[in-house]
């Protein structure tokens, strides 16, 4: 070392120093040296804290993502209202709950149903009616119908089915009874019973049915035709003439229904009334 030379003994000798060149003069310090100072001079060393906890908590708390909704949420109301409706179906609890519905069903239909007026055949009404000679029309092949329910064919009490159709002045009952034919062309009838009431069936034939009637000018009497698929019902009071023709080629079958008895040739009858017939 030189005289000039300073030894420092007390401290080591700062690493920082700048070391002296030729002449006591401190030497340029590499790049590489300025970059280290000062990085060391701009971040100290900090000593490592704890975090807070509370503080830790809240930002998880806000960090969490909201919650998706779930399907039942996710669902309109009437679409959970229809799976719930549908999980209840396929319970065996549902089969009561079904089967009276069926019931309800059942009876509100059955109250509320019209029947439908009876069919015409071949455009005709199923009921004619014939005031002026007080005698009601059927169609015989048609039904149902008030004399014929079904396929089989009519089938009627003369009394009942008179009184069921509104005709005036028939029978009380049948106390005296005859069932006949009349063949083509031929005549019943043209007589007036003073002391009973008749009704009659017809059927079978063409034929004309004539009854007494004042109300009827000029004539005195009213007359409706039965054709041969029809089936004629007629009430005849007391003291009214009535007869029967056939007009056609096959016979007319007829019954007659008398509430009272009556004996042939009996001043109680009035024999051919119409001089026409």
């Amino acid at each position: 070392m030189g005289p000039g030379t300073r030894v420092y003994r007390d401290r080591p000798p700062n690493p920082w120093a700048e070391p002296l060149c030729c002449g006591g003069k401190a030497a340029d310090p590499s790049p590489a040296l300025h970059q280290q100072s000062r990085h060391h001079r701009r971040s100290p060393r900090r000593r490592p804290s704890m975090a807070n906890p509370r503080r830790a908590i809240a930002l998880h708390v806000q960090t969490q993502p909201p919650p998706l909704p779930t399907s039942a949420a996710a669902l309109p109301p009437h679409s959970s209202l229809s799976s719930s409706l549908l999980h209840f179906l396929k319970r065996p609890a549902s089969f009561p709950f079904l089967l009276s519905l069926f019931v309800l069903l059942t009876w509100l239909s059955l109250r509320f149903h019209r029947p439908s007026p009876p069919p015409s055949l071949g455009g005709r009404p199923a009921v004619a009616h014939e005031p002026h000679a007080n005698l009601v029309r059927f169609p015989a092949e048609l039904h149902p119908t008030p004399i014929a329910r079904d396929g089989r064919g009519w089938l009627l009490d003369p009394v009942a089915a008179a009184r069921d159709a509104g005709l005036p002045g028939g029978a009380f009952a049948c106390l005296s009874l005859h069932v006949g034919q009349i063949q083509p062309g031929g005549l019943r009838g043209n007589h007036r019973h003073h002391t009973c009431n008749e009704t009659f069936v017809i059927w079978g034939a063409k034929t004309k049915f004539r009854l007494e009637n004042a109300d009827v000018k000029d004539k005195g009497y009213g007359e409706a035709i039965i054709a041969a698929d029809e089936l004629g019902i007629v009430a005849s009071t007391r003291s009214t003439a009535h007869a029967l023709i056939n007009m056609d080629v096959q016979p007319t079958f007829f019954i007659g229904c008398q509430d009272t008895t009556i004996y042939p040739n009996s001043s109680n009858t009035d024999y051919k009334v119409w001089k026409d017939l």
